[in-house]
């Protein structure tokens, strides 16, 4: 074969080359382009195989669902453990075990313990006992999940519970420092001693005399909200009620075009035969009733405390209801009798001005105005009115003219009072306090 013969064969040969990548290429290229199309709902062929890179850097036209349709895109779910019915830990029997903590505080001279598991929940209904290192061992007599030791000495002290079945005890003893001074600040768990009135008779606890003495009012005493003149009303004087439990459901919207200004709410009392600390079950109904209305607020405490202590447990409880609703009156607690049986009525005067001193320095120290609320025979025989450390009084005497001479911010002129949204009496107060 000549050169010319061969160039021709080589030539030959590329051409044949050339056609069977050619026809490759064209293969590849419409399989590609069926594919993108038939993913792309009413797409373009033209760009669908050319991804666009958007100015937030999304792919344009990507799946971002996709992951949802990945089986091990996501954790196992974790079943909900505050649903569960039993605790962690089981005995050699297969039965719940609770582990047990126990939380110790003091105020003055004294120690008290509160029995909580591990859901953090005070463990009622056993009678536990704790043993106080050189001390004794005290039992929790009412089953109520705190142990009240009094009469203690200052110093450090260890506190070991003893063991009880079906329940896992702490190990070590905890520790606690026993105050020499009581100390005007809210306790921190004073709700845990706190108790609803369907835990108590009634008719033991809540014994507060619904009257006055009887030579602090007379027939002369108003019944209705005064008429005071529109510039007082503008300056200072202001009506208002006192309202608790005993005045029922309270139409407050009513109550406020009838023109009350303020009310004075009751959140609690101390039971007048346990001294356990009972909160008024209509006390957030009417707190939020006449915020919601448009009526300025205070509250008040019915007093069965017998010492400081217990003076500070009940402003704390106040505090602790309160939480973080603002109000514009002062605390008062309400120092009066409990119809001669309760607990605090024989109270000497010097003791009685202490609580109420106590009650108001916790409750200033919160950072809330404080007051007493009393009769006018209460002040004069049973406090100690120069004494007192409250910086508003609020009395209580029924007559057309107070015959107290001391001085007071509030006056209660009347329990027999009538406005509309309340069905019955109801108290009826004036304030001086100046309260826009």
């Amino acid at each position: 074969m000549d050169s010319k013969g061969k160039k021709i064969g080589i030539l030959l040969v590329l051409c044949a080359l050339l056609a069977v990548m050619a026809a490759v290429l064209f293969s590849n290229y419409n399989r590609l382009v069926g594919k993108n199309s038939s993913s792309s709902a009413g797409g373009s062929t033209d760009n669908a195989s050319i991804p666009l890179v958007e100015a937030d850097g999304k792919v344009h036209g990507a799946d971002l669902s996709a992951f949802l349709k990945d089986s091990d895109f996501f954790d196992a779910e974790v079943p909900n453990r505050s649903n569960r019915n039993t605790y962690d830990e089981v005995d050699e029997n297969g039965d719940s075990v609770r582990s047990l903590t126990i939380l110790a505080s003091s105020v003055e001279r004294d120690i008290r313990v509160k029995i909580i598991d591990d859901r953090g929940d005070l463990v009622t209904g056993q009678e536990f006992s704790v043993e106080v290192a050189d001390t004794g061992v005290y039992l929790d007599e009412d089953k109520d999940g705190v142990i009240l030791v009094s009469d203690v000495k200052p110093g450090e002290y260890k506190l070991t519970l003893n063991e009880r079945e079906g329940f896992k005890v702490p190990a070590a003893p905890v520790n606690v420092r026993v105050k020499s001074i009581v100390s005007y600040t809210v306790i921190d768990d004073i709700d845990l001693f706190v108790h609803e009135e369907s835990e108590i008779d009634i008719l033991k606890e809540d014994t507060k005399e619904r009257g006055i003495d009887s030579e602090d009012e007379d027939d002369s005493q108003y019944t209705a909200l005064l008429d005071v003149e529109k510039d007082e009303r503008e300056n200072a004087v202001k009506l208002g009620i006192d309202v608790s439990k005993w005045n029922g459901e309270i139409d407050w919207e009513i109550v406020k075009a009838e023109g009350v200004d303020f009310a004075i709410i009751r959140c609690g009392y101390r039971g007048s035969s346990s001294g356990w600390l009972i909160e008024d079950p209509y006390f957030y109904k009417n707190l939020t009733g006449a915020k919601k209305a448009g009526i300025r607020v205070g509250l008040y405490f019915f007093t069965q405390a017998t010492n400081r202590v217990e003076a500070v447990e009940e402003a704390s409880m106040v505090v602790s209801l309160l939480g973080d609703t603002a109000i514009e009156y002062p605390v008062f607690i309400d120092i009066e009798g409990a119809g001669g049986n309760g607990r605090a009525d024989n109270l000497d005067p010097e003791t009685r001005t202490a609580v109420a001193n106590a009650f108001c320095q916790t409750i200033r120290n919160a950072g809330l105005d404080a007051g007493v609320y009393s009769s006018r025979n209460w002040y004069y025989n049973n406090l100690i009115v120069d004494e007192m450390d409250a910086p508003n009084i609020w009395l209580a005497e029924y007559r057309q003219t107070p015959l107290y001479e001391g001085r007071y911010d509030m006056w209660q002129y009347t329990s027999s009072g009538s406005v509309a949204g309340i069905e019955g009496r109801v108290d009826l107060n004036i304030s001086y306090l100046g309260i826009e």
